[in-house]
């Protein structure tokens, strides 16, 4: 059809060029914003790791210096600085049952939201986890939490 109209060739290839720029340009943000989801994971992971083994290296490592992690059980609000938060683990093996799962993330340039819970034994916690990418790395900036007793 382009030999009998060789006037469209142009019009053509800047078409397909376009089409070409738009894909490639989605296609970039949907992998960078994967890669970032993968070390958001990788983060989230850490803080897993930490809280199953009682191992403050790994959730500190996850959590900002200034990271506040928020609950309201038994009638009571609780407000608990990192400092507070870590005092309160030790180490202990990983029980048997103990898992973390990774329901939901959602990103936003150098922010993001994750949904996650952590099932042991007995209960079943969910977090919502607020994180910033500083320096590239995702630091847990803030946390709320529930419990379910099983």
């Amino acid at each position: 059809m382009l030999e009998k109209f060789p006037y469209l060739l142009p019009i053509f290839m800047k078409k397909a060029l376009l089409v070409l720029f738009f894909a490639l340009f989605f296609y970039a943000k949907s992998n960078a914003q994967t890669n970032e989801k993968v070390l958001i994971e990788n983060t989230i992971q850490l803080y897993f790791d930490g809280w199953m083994t009682g191992d403050t290296s790994k959730v500190g490592k996850a959590m900002h210096s200034t990271c506040h992690l928020k609950v309201y059980r038994d009638n009571v609000f609780r407000d608990v600085n990192r400092t507070q938060y870590l005092s309160g683990f030790k180490p202990h093996p990983k029980e048997e049952g103990t898992f973390g799962r990774i329901k939901s993330i959602d990103v936003t340039g150098n922010i993001a939201s994750a949904k996650c819970e952590l099932e042991t034994p007995k209960a079943v916690f969910t977090d919502y986890f607020n994180l910033i990418k500083i320096q590239d790395f995702w630091y847990i900036v803030d946390k709320i939490s529930t419990r379910m007793d099983k």
